[in-house]
């Protein structure tokens, strides 16, 4: 009786190291099959540049589409957004690695022309957003982005009403040759035309780092002492003009209106050092690219027509508290 006991506990601890074993085996899964994650979708998205705020909210748009619709987001960009070079190596760096498609804000028109047709050649869809590729040459499923000319229409209709529709403007510009800046500059011009009063003295460009801005800004006034108003095409040379300002004692005497809405920007903005804030909105630019994307991959046809305005606001001190202003400034809190 003794050794039957005994023969049965040994069956007993045999038969639960061998279930033991198996469901070791179980939890390894090989890989790309249940418990990896290799056969997870991946799109790159692929900023002009990552120094500046306004791109972290289209990582945030871009990965608010990836968790719904279970995509992995590779968010990589050059650092800076006149390293064209580096953003052509970089496309063809996640062509190589296997991306399922690529969302990609284009630091030159042309430059980058090659780098996508290749994408398509491969089979990987690309979606362009902020600034797109040459309209002429342009192959990809669809571009999305604010429509630059009628902002800096707005922009230059803000800068006359903050300076009597008089006196003497400067331009700062970002990078000649993005689609973004050459769009804002003509809507500007184009429009403070309209101005018989205004007259543009100056168009200086600060490849969208704040401290070229702060010296253009000063290369501006001294220059032009008489000078009104600033137009700055983006969230560099909008800090960086009102940075000069507040450094000058100039606050008040020189108008700025700029783009974007940086945490810097909106508090010049509450401060009166900037007058207006010509607001896009990137993270709307980063979920649609990804739903775009998707939806190219799915076989769908492309939207028509191509372009996608993601829109664009004019915020002032007058209505930056408005609830539906705080959402388009804010647009991760609830």
């Amino acid at each position: 009786m003794r050794f039957d006991r005994s023969y049965c506990t040994l069956l007993l601890v045999l038969g639960l190291l061998g279930a033991g074993v198996s469901g070791c085996q179980k939890s390894a899964s090989p890989s790309g099959q249940a418990g990896s994650n290799t056969n997870q979708t991946v799109i790159a998205v692929i900023p002009k540049g990552t120094a500046n705020s306004y791109w972290l909210g289209v990582k945030a748009g871009a990965e608010a589409a990836g968790r719904e619709h279970g995509v992995k987001i590779d968010f990589d960009g050059p650092k800076l957004e006149t390293d064209i070079t580096g953003q052509i190596n970089l496309v063809e760096d996640k062509i190589n690695a296997g991306v399922k498609g690529i969302v990609l804000a284009a630091c030159d028109t042309h430059a980058l022309l090659r780098p996508v047709e290749d994408a398509l050649r491969r089979g990987i869809p690309v979606v362009t957003i902020d600034s797109g590729l040459d309209p002429k040459e342009d192959p990809s499923y669809c571009y999305i982005a604010t429509n630059n000319e009628e902002g800096g229409k707005k922009a230059a209709d803000a800068l006359a009403a903050a300076i009597g529709q008089k006196g003497k403007v400067g331009i700062l510009g970002f990078l000649q040759g993005a689609a973004s800046n050459d769009d804002r500059l003509k809507g500007f011009t184009e429009e403070i035309r309209k101005y018989p009063g205004i007259t543009v003295v100056t168009t200086l460009y600060d490849d969208s780092d704040t401290g070229k801005a702060v010296n253009q800004t000063a290369n501006m006034l001294t220059a032009h002492p008489d000078l009104n108003g600033i137009f700055a095409a983006n969230q560099p040379g909008g800090v960086g003009a009102a940075n000069y300002l507040r450094q000058s004692g100039l606050v008040g005497k020189v108008k700025i209106v700029a783009f974007d809405a940086s945490d810097d920007e909106i508090n010049d903005l509450k401060q009166g050092i900037i007058q207006a804030l010509i607001v896009q909105n990137p993270y709307q630019m980063g979920y649609q690219g990804v739903i775009e994307v998707l939806n190219a991959l799915a076989k769908k046809p492309a939207p028509q027509p191509r372009f996608i305005d993601s829109g664009v606001t004019v915020v002032t001190q007058q209505n930056i508290n408005d609830p539906q202003i705080q959402r388009l400034l804010h647009p991760g809190s609830s």
